[in-house]
């Protein structure tokens, strides 16, 4: 049910090609949901995958000046001076039209051979299955890995050994090692199946510890170590496809609900010439517990493996000998509420799980055990030191120069909305150092060089696009800006727009809450308008974030247009940097808190003069349609109309990792699961709800819904349902899908929570 660990997604994947054609706005200054959704009016440029060569030059993807296909250029950080280094030319197959298309590329360790992922296709969330080749810069040989037995679109996760002799990669839940220049291939796993899984993951484990790639190469190029799960006992889920042939058909998707039988996931250590794995021998249930992260110590002889336990209140780190299977306990990590996993890694690839450093003697751990997310030292033999101190978290690790002894972190001590660049010195001797300048609001992001010189840093504000440039470190100049979104800018300021603000809000309790409102562009403070919140509520995002917005904001903007105040609050639980207090208050009342939060901070604001108490509406998506149909249901007296879009109504229905680590588990924790599911509480409502789920969602499941009409119906509750046909969680496949449904949002507010002011008495 989330989306990013920071904030909630805001713009929607929508192949524009699948939606509508656009009705050309009369206005220019007014929003329509074609012109947003279906329109190329508010495209915003990114920047391609970009790989640091050393610690001044990086490569970019370009497009080619043949006019067919893309060049891979290597450009100077300082200078912005361009040279291709690999042309479109180069990267056409032998008898192909056209070269290849550049969905993502990583380098050799000597930056000989280059590995170009492409031809890709879905596999759950993301496109993780496709073709990949292999160009060798010094030949110009184009190798396609996987040989004659490889349908198209069936290799995952393709790396070069260490030193670029070879690639290992999964294909079809197999691992395999192929030597480069022969195209020999050693078939290391042969078991692999539906239910045995080499080398990436299930369902539960992509979508909820963020794992899809699943095997490391040793630092010497001898052995890979790798995940297997044995999904034998997962339950089927049976999605159900009526309307893509005469009959219907199933799709099954391997679904752990709440409370029911995991996949056992166990690390073994096989030589990349093939033969025997040796499976390191991790004490506990393999059912019962997690092994959340994996990769090699440093060295070629040991594998670190972080274990949860299914209710995720413990993570233990063990050191496996990649000899004999044995392990060493290294450190364990308890919570009362719940752990969350962290990565001190950004960019390609899977990247470690621990950063070493000290010649291999320490590495890095993020822990919230004094109630604040801090960065540790962790020596082999478990010993830790402190180096960030103080009342804020680290929210991402970005770079750990260890040769001039610098850690680069994400934190915003000030505002939970924000968050910017800084720095410490790894032996802890200073204080923390803000590299983003005092001056500059928004959210920021950096790709830092290797050795902390140079960054490309992007940033985006409350509905100010991005900006991609490059700054020298530490002192932030800027060198170079790569993307203005200037044209987009410019559109967006002949908008018809009026003021918006972030705020706080005090529900009771010494708690404030953050939120931010968007108010009409002839708004006249002394009229009455109604308000529609926007809430999400739950651990895995924040949607009071400043930044740009996309889409979602666009769509909040159009309705400012027609007469709205549109509103956001982000209640306790939310991962907002506040401490780990903050974080964990849902702890057995993720329901109730969030109601008890959100309806008071609407209460609150509908006290402002300009609020009109009797038109406050709520929606949301996922676990913000969740949010929604809770308080619909138990504060029926503040919310007189509700959309929720794929909601969990019953969190029995959703998946083990995410359920329980929130919620626990159904056989002990009864009332939290029962204060968690909107289907208990249906009785309170009293005001106008639609429901819209698409019938694929292999996500949250479309039977919660229709349990949920039940329990309304037999409540004899009128309400509005949509469904949508095959659609996942996301509701966008097929043609006009999106612009279809943000009509219906738009139709059904303005029907049901009547637009624009009223007069003050």
């Amino acid at each position: 049910m989330r989306r990013t660990a920071f904030a909630l997604t805001f713009l929607l994947a929508i192949p524009l090609a699948a939606q509508q054609a656009p009705r050309v706005a009369t206005d220019p200054s007014l929003l329509s949901v074609e012109r947003i959704f279906a329109s190329r009016d508010f495209r915003q440029e990114g920047m391609s995958p970009v790989r640091w060569l050393d610690d001044s030059t990086y490569t970019d993807v370009e497009a080619s000046s043949s006019g067919h296909g893309a060049d891979l250029v290597r450009v100077d950080a300082a200078s912005g001076k361009k040279s291709v280094l690999v042309s479109a030319a180069q990267l056409t197959p032998a008898g192909a039209g056209a070269p290849l298309a550049i969905e993502d590329y990583a380098w050799s360790g000597d930056h000989r051979k280059l590995l170009v992922f492409t031809n890709s296709a879905r596999v759950w969330r993301e496109n993780t299955r496709g073709d990949f080749w292999v160009l060798d810069l010094g030949s110009g040989k184009l190798e396609k890995l996987g040989g004659a037995k490889a349908k198209p679109s069936t290799l995952q996760f393709a790396k070069f050994s260490p030193d670029g002799s070879r690639v290992a990669y999964v294909r079809e839940h197999n691992l395999y090692v192929e030597s480069l220049g022969n195209q020999r291939i050693t078939q290391l796993t042969k078991d692999g199946s539906v239910t045995t899984i080499n080398g990436t993951f299930d369902w539960v484990y992509e979508e909820e510890l963020y794992m899809r790639d699943g095997f490391r190469w040793s630092p010497d190029g001898k052995n890979i170590a790798y995940w297997q799960l044995d999904a034998d006992g997962v339950r089927d889920f049976l999605l159900i496809d009526n309307t893509d042939s005469l009959y219907s058909f199933v799709k099954k998707v391997q679904y752990p609900k709440a409370g029911t039988t995991n996949s056992a996931a166990r690390v073994g250590v096989v030589s990349a010439d093939g033969g025997k794995t040796t499976w390191l021998q991790i004490p506990g249930d393999p059912r019962e517990n997690y092994l959340a992260r994996m990769d090699w110590a440093d060295n070629s002889s040991e594998v670190a493996v972080q274990q949860l336990n299914r209710r995720q209140t413990q993570n233990t780190l063990w050191f496996g000998n990649a000899s004999d299977g044995t392990v060493r306990q290294v450190l364990v990590e308890k919570d009362s509420a719940w752990l969350d996993i962290w990565d001190d890694h950004v960019g390609y690839g899977p990247g470690p799980s621990l950063h070493w450093f000290d010649g291999g003697k320490s590495f890095f751990w993020l822990s919230e055990r004094d109630g604040w997310r801090h960065a540790y030292v962790v020596g082999r033999d478990g010993t830790m030191r402190l180096v960030t101190k103080g009342a804020y978290d680290v929210m991402k690790v970005d770079a750990i120069d260890t040769k001039g002894g610098w850690l680069y972190y994400d934190a915003s001590p000030d505002n939970a909305t924000q968050m910017q660049l800084w720095r410490i010195r790894l032996d802890g001797s200073a204080a923390p150092e803000r590299l983003t300048p005092a001056t500059a609001r928004g959210v920021h992001d950096y790709d830092i060089s290797p050795n902390g010189t140079w960054a490309i840093h992007s940033t985006s504000s409350w509905g100010t696009p991005q900006t991609i440039d490059v700054v020298r470190l530490p002192s932030h100049a800027v060198a170079r800006t790569i993307v203005t979104n200037d044209a987009l800018k410019a559109r967006l300021a002949t908008l018809k727009q009026g003021p918006s603000e972030f705020f706080q809000v005090d529900v009771g309790g010494g708690v404030k809450l953050d939120g931010w409102m968007m108010k009409p562009a002839d708004f006249d403070p002394a009229k009455k308008y109604p308000v529609l919140f926007y809430v999400y509520g739950e651990p895995a995002a924040q949607t009071v974030v400043d930044s740009y917005g996309g889409s979602r904001w666009l769509w909040h903007l159009m309705l400012t247009q027609k007469g709205y105040i549109v509103a956001s609050v982000d209640n306790r639980g939310t991962p907002g940097p506040k401490g780990r207090a903050w974080r964990k208050a849902v702890l057995d009342q993720i329901g109730a808190l969030r109601v008890k939060e959100q309806s008071a901070a609407a209460l609150a604001i509908a006290k402002r003069p300009y609020v009109d108490s009797t038109r406050i509406g709520v929606w949301g998506w996922s676990g913000g349609g969740s949010s929604t149909l809770l308080l619909m249901f138990r504060a029926p007296n503040v919310y007189r109309m509700g959309m929720a879009v794929a909601p969990v109504a019953d969190v029995h229905n959703y998946d083990t990792i995410y359920q329980e680590r929130y919620v626990g588990l159904p056989s002990t924790d009864s009332l939290a699961y029962r204060d968690a599911s909107a289907v208990n509480f249906v009785d309170g409502l009293k005001g106008d709800l639609l429901v819209v789920h698409g019938s694929g969602d292999d996500n949250v499941h479309y039977q919660g819904t229709e349990q949920l009409i039940n329990a309304l119906v037999a409540a004899n509750k009128p309400f509005t349902m949509m469904e949508y046909p095959n659609r996942t969680h996301g509701i966008y496949e097929g043609r006009g899908t999106t612009v279809h449904l943000f009509n219906l949002l738009t139709r059904y507010l303005q029907e049901h929570l009547p637009a624009g002011p009223s007069v003050t008495p």
